[in-house]
């Protein structure tokens, strides 16, 4: 004969396991939203002010430091996520947002608003899309991510390349690479959540979930910013 009561323990921990996930998905993908509207009141308010932009434009070293810095945060957060206390954590990744809204008042600044807008609902909706398929799947990914991974080092170097060397197919060819590979990363990305919620230690539910929320972060900004390179139109 079954076990009934065995049954019942089976369910109660797959439904604490799932409020779990759920629980914890909400913190991440709240956390990327507040990320993503820093970036844009911060771009907006830059993009706004000539005097800022006239600053930055001429002052070629304070603009790479900008540029370059958030490399820094990306890496503090990815290697602190077991010590750092959550608001240090949320700290980190806002400034880190803030910083990515000053480059990105350039991007406003080279497109027009109407292809910027239409190519942010693309990637909402794809990167939308992404996630959710991520999220459901019972089939691993991890090939898939492995092989994007991959791909994103050549991405990256190309994009290096790519800043002395500018031909149009080159660039072409690069902003179709970089749609594909953070494509696949999305939803790799958004599968890997459910095992992080999983396995995190206890109590460290607020700095895991600012990590998971900046993997997030960069794959929406980067489809969107290689969307905008293939579709986005510029001002005259």
């Amino acid at each position: 004969m079954s076990n009934p009561l065995g049954s019942t323990q089976g369910y109660v921990a797959s439904q604490a396991e799932s409020a779990r996930v759920a629980g914890f998905l909400q913190k991440v993908y709240g956390w990327m939203f507040a990320g993503l509207a820093i970036t844009a009141a911060v771009a907006w308010l830059v993009a706004g002010s000539p005097a800022v932009v006239q600053t930055l434009a001429a002052n070629r070293l304070l603009f790479w430091v900008v540029l370059l810095a958030p490399l820094g945060f990306v890496w503090y957060l990815s290697a602190k996520v077991d010590t750092i206390a959550p608001n240090t954590a949320a700290l980190v990744f806002s400034t880190y947002a803030a910083l990515n809204g000053v480059t990105f008042a350039f991007v406003l600044l080279a497109y027009t608003g109407a292809s910027i807008a239409s190519t942010f609902l693309t990637a909402a909706a794809m990167f939308g899309a992404l996630a959710v398929y991520g999220s459901i799947t019972k089939r691993s990914l991890a090939g898939i991510g492995q092989f994007a991974f991959m791909g994103l080092i050549g991405v990256i170097i190309a994009s290096i390349i790519g800043i002395f060397w500018q031909n149009n197919m080159f660039q072409f060819v690069l902003s179709v690479c970089g749609v594909l590979v953070f494509t696949a990363l999305t939803a790799w990305d958004a599968q890997k959540l459910r095992s992080m919620a999983l396995a995190m230690p206890e109590g460290r539910a607020g700095s895991y979930a600012v990590v998971g929320a900046l993997a997030l972060y960069l794959d929406f900004i980067n489809l969107f910013l290689f969307l905008l390179r293939l579709f986005g139109q510029r001002r005259d």
